[in-house]
């Protein structure tokens, strides 16, 4: 079936760290199994990463929709001076 996306942006800070939610990316293919979805990163953040709580300091290029479900991915600012804020999209 057709893939439909929506998302919304994410502003962070310097520092901040703003866990994705439902809210944020929610995705449908058309079947009955959205738990199979996976979401890639095809644009990281310049200034910081998105990675699984479960590994703090890792960025990852990819996450189920379980995870975001579950509340288990993050976009992390690097707190790098010069760049108080970043979106996320």
């Amino acid at each position: 079936g057709d893939i439909v996306l929506l998302a919304k942006p994410v502003t962070l800070t310097e520092g901040d760290r703003v866990t994705l939610t439902t809210d944020v990316p929610v995705a449908t293919d058309g079947t009955s199994k959205p738990e199979k979805l996976l979401y890639a990163v095809s644009l990281p953040p310049v200034h910081g990463q998105i990675e699984h709580i479960n590994y703090p300091g890792v960025p990852i290029s990819s996450s189920s929709q379980l995870d975001v479900v579950a509340q288990k991915v993050s976009d992390v600012h690097d707190n790098s001076h010069g760049a108080s804020k970043e979106s996320l999209r």
